[in-house]
């Protein structure tokens, strides 16, 4: 039986950080895709239809909260678990990004470590969800 890696767009316009995201997570056995800027995101996310999405709130011309929005408005991406990435760690940050329906927030600076757990618990609990509607 052939298994699939699960597919993670990275959305980082700090080069460094993108690479320390995709070097953990090919690590783990994850396919990664890199963009670097909002829209870039959006259009990669409607071709590749990734199995979770990482998205950095301060990037220039679309932030991750609009780019969250959007994707939650198009019916292919609207339900792909996003995890959004932010130095800004104020409470109404993070609540502002769960509204806008991030599955979670991780704070940076993060341990690759504690960054890649939260990647698998996204994971793990959408193919649970994916699992029960099945039944």
């Amino acid at each position: 039986m052939k298994t699939t890696k699960n597919k993670i767009l990275v959305v980082d316009d700090e080069p460094d950080i993108s690479k320390l995201i995709q070097f953990t997570l090919e690590r783990r056995g994850f396919e990664v895709i890199l963009a670097s800027d909002g829209q870039t995101a959006i259009d990669i996310a409607k071709k590749e239809l990734p199995d979770l999405i990482l998205l950095d709130v301060i990037m220039p011309v679309i932030n991750g909260y609009e780019v969250c929005r959007q994707l939650r408005d198009i019916p292919e991406t609207k339900k792909i678990p996003i995890i959004m990435l932010s130095g800004k760690t104020q409470k109404t940050e993070v609540e502002k990004g769960i509204e806008l329906g991030a599955h979670s927030y991780i704070c940076k600076p993060f341990s690759p470590k504690e960054f890649a757990n939260v990647v698998e618990d996204v994971l793990y609990n959408k193919k649970r969800e994916v699992n029960d509607y099945d039944r």
